[in-house]
């Protein structure tokens, strides 16, 4: 057995989720799965191509016709500019984007900086490639990496570092970075021999002006992630995507084409599609959030909670109560089993996440009231 793999533990996240599914009546507010439907022209995309018989291998980069949609888009929505021959590469969702990466990237003995709270996915991945991850706390900057932080992070590891993850609009917190925040971090990074891998997956859900994205900004050391899971409700046609510089991709292309040949044909026909003609089927998804987002801040404040307002995504990372249990993990295990409500420790999410709880609004209004009014009771009986 690989000792790297054998030293992990399985995800806490899908852990606590499979955990408390079997608690009758849950109103689970745990993962991060769009309850909206696949756009029907996306879906009939997919359809036709079945039918004529798109069955076969693609070019283990992704179809031309994909990548040309792709580039487009992402020129026309965040005017980044990519080569669709050299410069991207599909994967099996933004997942297979970060793996294909990162483990083409690292060495055993490299260091990987990673602010947190953040999606834990980053760090096992990281630790199978043999590299260590540096956690910089950010909870004490309203959840965003400062230049001066993440100065401190690159000079005290400068020998061994290779890449800063970067993930915006921010799964937990929902918090995102504006061109400011992002132009000062780039002027760190650019004295530096490093990547910014910048996972921006939850693009499309930027509430607050226009999403920029930090291939925009510093396009030579920047390798951007992005796909169709958030925008167009597509979590399991798995279709991400990564673009930078060629040789880089090349290197990158490698290891996904020995981990999955290439990805689904009729789903890659599908993401054309979405690319294409559905640049704004994100839209109505977004609206829909941003009432979520305001019904749920709304109803945990009047149950004591307290969160950054999110900009993006739709997740709240709310800080329990002083009156409750700050175990995160203790704390979300008492509210499932005597609420019946389920949301995920602020603990999965790395240095910074104890005390909080992650809460996903990518779920009907209907669960949403029903969560608050059983949390708010359970608080007021804790008091």
């Amino acid at each position: 057995m690989n000792k790297r793999v054998a030293a992990l533990t399985p995800s806490s996240i899908l852990t606590f989720n499979q955990k408390i599914s079997k608690i009758p009546d849950i109103v689970k507010l745990t993962l991060g799965e769009p309850d909206f439907d696949t756009p029907e022209h996306v879906k009939q995309a997919a359809i036709e191509a079945i039918n004529d018989n798109e069955s076969h291998y693609t070019n283990s980069r992704g179809t031309l016709g994909l990548r040309k949609a792709a580039t487009h888009y992402l020129d026309k929505k965040y005017g980044v500019e990519y080569d669709p021959e050299t410069q991207i590469l599909i994967t099996a969702g933004a997942t297979g984007a970060i793996y294909s990466a990162l483990t083409a990237m690292l060495n055993p003995g490299d260091t990987v900086i990673i602010p947190t709270p953040i999606f834990p996915l980053y760090i096992p991945i990281a630790m199978l490639g043999g590299a260590t991850p540096i956690f910089v706390d950010t909870s004490d900057n309203g959840f965003i990496l400062s230049p001066e932080k993440l100065q401190q992070a690159i000079e005290e590891n400068k020998d061994t570092v290779k890449a800063v993850i970067l993930n915006y609009p921010t799964n937990p917190t929902g918090v995102t970075y504006h061109k400011g925040d992002l132009q000062k971090l780039a002027d760190v990074i650019s004295k530096y021999d490093i990547f910014v891998l910048s996972d921006e997956i939850y693009s499309e859900l930027t509430y607050d002006g226009t999403h920029v994205s930090m291939g925009s900004i510093l396009p030579e050391q920047t390798l951007v992630m992005n796909g169709v899971s958030k925008s167009h409700a597509m979590t399991g046609w798995r279709i991400g995507m990564i673009c930078g510089p060629a040789d880089v991709i090349n290197e990158i292309g490698k290891v996904s084409e020995f981990t999955i040949t290439s990805a689904t044909t009729n789903a890659q026909a599908a993401a054309e599609e979405a690319f294409k003609n559905g640049m704004d089927d994100a839209a109505p998804m977004r609206s829909a959030y941003i009432k979520r987002r305001d019904l749920l801040i709304d109803g945990l404040s009047r149950a004591g909670f307290s969160c950054p307002n999110p900009n993006g995504a739709f997740y709240i990372f709310a800080k329990i109560p002083d009156s409750l249990n700050q175990n995160s993990v203790e704390f979300c295990n008492q509210l499932a089993d005597e609420a019946k409500v389920a949301v995920i420790p602020g603990a999965s999410f790395g240095p910074g996440g104890e005390g909080y709880v992650r809460i996903s609004y990518a779920a009907s209004e209907a669960d949403l009231k029903k969560a608050i009014e059983r949390i708010q009771k359970f608080a007021e009986q804790k008091v």
